[in-house]
């Protein structure tokens, strides 16, 4: 018992009971939750300035007027509904997205199983060359793909006519323009498979090919059988991923086409960019761009959904 410069007693436990408190706030700072959760606030902070805000606020955006000055709802969309030219979009955007991702897993797991034939020291090589498209800035290859496309030029045309075949307007026809636009797009993003399958195909065990080459099983019943079932997961989730990207390609489309021509390749990004930013109409330009949530969310919820009972 201690006394105070008054005469009042000072309880003396009080220390002492405030000593553990401290003590157990520190010891849960330091547990690896609370690290790991500190470690994490930054990413957070990243994901809810750059990606959650602007969401919101595109929605806030996409129920204004032109002017920006009165809420009129869903108004915007309903607009969009009536428009020919949206519809067109849409259709566009999905055969484009299916046609891509269809292509560039095709290619992306054919280079990758044939890369993994290969011996362990030239795989590097090839590796670093398959990886070219994908590491290159998309719009500065994008304005290489426009000189092999160019009309007068063109060195595609020029290798078509020498085989035999009569020159194609790559970007000035509807249709040649998209299979133009698609083109560009699987030689980019084949890479991004081809690297993602091969690491799948590292993380087989080689003895499931050996037992199944000594019971007498061909490549085409390893493929089926092993390697195919072995990298479901993987090949859902790199399919997820890029439908979400190309769902939202921007720059192919603008440095090779601008949409054109007579709109027949726009896409749900240069749609909006074209509405929202060159035609001053921000609200129905965030109105066009929201149509794409709905969309991916449905695709990732049944992805991830599949995924996860495969696993069970």
């Amino acid at each position: 018992m201690r006394l105070g410069p008054n005469g009042t007693v000072l309880d003396a436990a009080a220390p002492a009971r405030a000593l553990p408190a401290r003590a157990r706030w520190r010891r849960r700072l330091r547990s690896r939750a609370a690290i790991g959760l500190l470690m994490c606030l930054p990413l957070v902070a990243l994901i809810g300035g750059l990606v959650a805000y602007p969401f919101f606020y595109s929605i806030y955006l996409s129920m204004l007027n032109k002017r920006e000055t009165a809420f009129i709802g869903l108004d915007n969309f309903r607009f969009l509904m009536t428009r020919d030219v949206f519809w067109q979009v849409v259709q566009t955007s999905f055969v484009f997205t299916g046609l891509a991702v269809f292509w560039k897993a095709v290619l992306g797991f054919t280079l990758a199983l044939v890369i993994h034939t290969v011996p362990t020291g030239g795989q590097r090589i090839w590796r670093g060359l398959s990886l070219i498209p994908w590491v290159m800035p998309l719009a500065l290859s994008s304005l290489g793909w426009w000189w092999i496309y160019e009309p007068t030029h063109s060195a595609l045309n020029w290798l078509l006519v020498l085989i035999g075949i009569s020159p194609k307007p790559w970007l000035s026809d509807p249709y040649w323009a998209k299979v133009a636009v698609i083109l560009v797009n699987v030689w980019y993003g084949t890479p991004f498979f081809m690297i993602t399958y091969l690491a799948g195909l590292k993380s087989i065990p080689a003895e499931l090919f050996e037992s199944s080459a000594i019971d007498g099983a061909s490549g085409l019943q390893r493929l089926r059988h092993i390697t195919l079932p072995m990298l479901k997961s993987i090949i859902a989730i790199t399919m997820l991923f890029s439908t979400i990207v190309t769902l939202a390609t921007f720059d192919i489309v603008r440095v090779l086409t601008r949409g054109g021509p007579r709109q027949s390749t726009h896409m749900f990004g240069t749609y909006a960019f074209e509405l929202g930013i060159a035609s001053g109409d921000v609200p129905l330009g965030a109105a066009v761009s929201l149509f794409m949530f709905p969309i991916l969310a449905v695709s990732a919820f049944f992805i991830l959904r599949g995924i996860r009972r495969s696993t069970v």
